[in-house]
């Protein structure tokens, strides 16, 4: 246990607090297990050593560590939870949870058996509370963590700070929201190197190994967590990379199974389960005319990769209109609900439809519409119901 603290103080030694995400504060919350989901590489890990750096908690009351160390191969993490505790242990956060064989069943005896002991945990996005062996639905307050947005990019990057914006308040003021906003930056000058390398944060750490890093994450995702967690058989992770690869040169992706199916050479049922699969990993996004009355192995009626940097990876051939509403879909289906729209491209919350386009965009697919709007590239101000496009990357 003592090489644990070692290793949990190292750690924190080399954690920066000079950018914090608004994430952050979903971690004070009074519920003693808190789950923190996401795709591999959007920033778990910094945020569990931010929130012990500034929590106020003393040195022997708290402790972090990742489920993938060697300790636990000799070691339970009931135990580990027992001794933290019995020594005046406050806070365990526990990093990479799916990695530990056990994990639901001896997080709800932690949760049983220690209940003054606060434990916050971060997993894949394919981490299945619901359907976990020990039911954590009822017990633990779990979130979602996106990759960062446009307005967190910039803070981050360019140290330019701003307030997120709720969308009734762009759609009522997005004029002076812009105004405000372009008296400090010049949002046009930066949105385009968002779109290709901002959405993780790792990009700070060499801009010119982006893509490679990435690369690797998707194979991670593909090659480790999807056989880990879906038990998928090894060789058919080539398939999973296969339609993957597919998509991304093809989105967005209107679906027709029986053709891809038999370009892939797997059965429907298997190739709609195995593109749910990619869904649930966060490369793709689903878009449904009727989300909230999905069925399992229903067939999207619009395919997306998760976001633009996934775009400008994978594709040998970027269509802009596409990173236009792989953009729109990623930040406002961090909070918002989005469906397929008849009529226009998007429908927000069930009450807003929204047309994606470049700055000459008008209103022909929407006309007779209501409570519809543009969301426009390349403009810095909207009019009337023309709203900029980046302006949607500063809703969280």
């Amino acid at each position: 246990m003592q090489r644990l603290f070692e290793k949990f103080q190292s750690k924190l030694a080399s954690t920066t607090t000079t950018f914090v995400r608004s994430a952050f504060n979903l971690l004070d919350q009074d519920s003693p297990l808190i789950g923190i989901k996401g795709q591999r590489g959007v920033g778990k890990t910094t945020l569990l050593l931010q929130y012990a750096k500034l929590n106020g908690r003393g040195q022997g009351q708290q402790l972090y560590v990742s489920l993938d160390d060697l300790w636990f191969s000799d070691n339970k993490l009931i135990d580990l939870a027992e001794m933290f505790y019995k020594r005046g242990g406050e806070l365990l956060l526990l990093d990479e949870i799916h990695k530990y064989p056990n994990w639901a069943q001896e997080l709800k005896n932690i949760y049983d058996d220690f209940p003054a002991l606060k434990v916050i945990f971060t997993g894949s996005s394919m981490l299945e509370i619901l359907n976990a062996r020990a039911d954590l639905s009822r017990r633990a307050v779990v979130f979602y963590l996106k990759g960062l947005s446009f307005r967190e990019y910039l803070e981050l990057k360019y140290h330019q700070k701003f307030s997120p914006c709720t969308l009734a308040q762009i759609i009522e003021n997005h004029i002076p929201i812009s105004q405000e906003i372009v008296r400090k930056t010049k949002p046009l000058q930066y949105f385009q190197e968002y779109l290709k390398n901002g959405y993780y944060p790792f990009f700070m750490q060499s801009e010119s190994l982006f893509d490679h890093k990435l690369d690797e994450v998707v194979n991670m995702i593909l090659e480790i967590e999807l056989p880990l967690l879906k038990r998928i058989d090894l060789s058919y992770v080539k398939k999973l990379k296969q339609i993957l690869w597919i998509l991304a040169e093809t989105v967005p992706f209107v679906p027709n199974m029986s053709k891809l199916s038999e370009r892939i050479g797997i059965n429907r049922k298997t190739l709609l389960l195995y593109i749910q699969y990619l869904r649930d990993a966060g490369l793709l996004k689903h878009i449904y005319k009727n989300a909230k009355g999905i069925t399992a192995l229903q067939k999207p009626d619009k395919i997306l990769l998760d976001n633009t940097n996934l775009s400008y990876m994978l594709s040998n051939v970027i269509n802009i209109g596409t990173v236009r509403e792989t953009f729109f879909v990623n930040q406002l289906s961090a909070i918002h609900l989005v469906e397929y729209a008849e009529k226009g491209d998007f429908l927000v919350n069930r009450l807003l439809t929204f047309e994606i386009g470049g700055k000459h965009k008008n209103t022909k697919q929407i006309k007779k519409v209501d409570n519809s709007f543009i969301a426009a590239d390349d403009i810095e101000f909207g009019y009337e119901n023309k709203i900029p496009l980046w302006l949607f990357g500063f809703l969280y």
